[in-house]
């Protein structure tokens, strides 16, 4: 999928990160990043020296990763014996992702290369992972016009009398058909999402997953999404749903009505898109994200929505924006204490959402990239409310 400039231009950029840290290369097991810097997500360890070609040890299948990688430098994985011999002396201190690697890996690789420093670096490996190559914001910007494909089909099967979760089979079958790869990659420990959600008002409300709306689900071992819950009148239809071509994601809301709408969530739901377009408006390098969120976050009080804005009452997610790419819960994070600076490149999904206790959640999301003028917006149609 990607060509040998591209992958040179990925494992340059961790290059330099190495030296600035005082490494003398890095490993890396988790297979998303792998792919980041490799182009295939076969089972595999990824060597970045701080200096010269990366190796890839490829547990399986190595033939495929031979057909999809261009690294030069593809192996299949030693023995325990003879993988030490891969690593001279002189490699002392090693990067590792603590962030996603369970300890038994670790224990693993200290094993295998004892007398080595193993140093995190999972906050270098995401920030440059942030900020998209040309390559990428193409990737994402034909993932965001399929999504929109989708969404722009749905009010041809929305029909009355139907269930949460009959509403999901249909839209997940067409997102399907469509060609997403369903895989919802999050790195973030005890999250997980089956494609998206499509809830109503009755299950809107509640649940583990750290956002503004999550659904009921289908069972206590799976709280998150559509419900059996029967579709009722004059009740928003909230469907948030990823789209994922080439491993690259991107995230849509978008709210349906059978009926009319309660004057409350019409006027939360105006809001949203209020918000929405001042964080678009100021997508531009250098913004503080924490900053966006307090924005976002005092135009709600202002309007007198603050306990709604991003979830139930007492149960809001902290954030108004956060990145995506090959992973759902990317930097940035428009969130209080995240400090950074936006950097052009960078892709972020903006979703300012209300939760109305007895009403449901009401809101939009749409995925943008940060450029010199305000934010791109890339899963491009239509913001309003369908009335059916």
């Amino acid at each position: 999928m990607i060509t040998r400039n591209e992958a040179e231009l990925r494992t340059t950029g961790m290059q330099k990160l190495l030296k600035e840290k005082g490494l003398d290369g890095a490993l890396f097991i988790y297979p998303i990043d792998v792919y980041y810097f490799t182009g295939t997500r076969q089972n595999s360890t990824l060597w970045i020296p701080a200096e010269g070609e990366p190796m890839l040890l490829v547990r399986k299948s190595y033939s495929r990763a031979k057909e999809e990688s261009p690294l030069a430098d593809i192996r299949p994985f030693p023995s325990s014996k003879d993988f030490p011999a891969l690593f001279g002396d002189h490699l002392k201190k090693i990067g590792f992702t603590f962030d996603v690697a369970p300890v038994q890996q670790l224990n693993f690789y200290n094993k295998l290369l004892p007398g080595r420093e193993f140093i995190d670096i999972s906050g270098q490996n995401r920030e440059l992972r942030s900020v998209k190559t040309a390559f990428e914001l193409e990737q994402l910007r034909l993932t965001g016009a399929a999504s929109c494909s989708v969404y722009a089909a749905i009010p041809e099967f929305l029909k009355r009398g139907m269930r949460e979760i009959d509403i999901a089979a249909e839209l997940e079958c067409r997102l399907r058909k469509a060609g997403s790869e369903g895989y919802v990659r999050m790195r973030s420990y005890n999250q997980e999402l089956f494609m998206g959600l499509a809830v109503s008002a009755g299950s809107a409300s509640y649940g583990f997953f750290d956002g503004a709306v999550t659904g009921r689900g289908l069972s206590n071992a799976s709280p998150h999404g559509a419900s059996r819950d029967l579709i009722r009148e004059n009740e928003p239809i909230l469907l948030d749903y990823s789209f994922v071509r080439n491993g690259y994601i991107t995230d849509m809301t978008r709210v349906f009505v059978f009926g009319t709408l309660d004057a409350e969530l019409q006027r939360a739901f105006d809001l949203s898109l209020e918000i929405q377009g001042a964080l678009q408006q100021a997508l531009k390098p250098g913004v503080i994200c924490e900053e966006l969120f307090l924005m976002a976050s005092a135009m709600a009080d202002a309007a007198g929505f603050g306990k709604n804005f991003m979830g139930m009452p007492g149960e809001q997610a902290k954030f108004v924006g956060h990145g995506v790419g090959l992973e759902l819960d990317e930097l940035p994070v428009l969130a209080q204490g995240f400090k950074a600076p936006l950097q052009v490149g960078q892709t972020i999904a903006i979703e300012p959402k209300f939760v109305i206790p007895g009403k449901g959640g009401i809101g939009i999301e749409n995925t943008f990239a940060v450029t010199a003028s305000g934010g791109e917006k890339i899963t491009d149609m239509p913001d309003q409310i369908i009335f059916l």
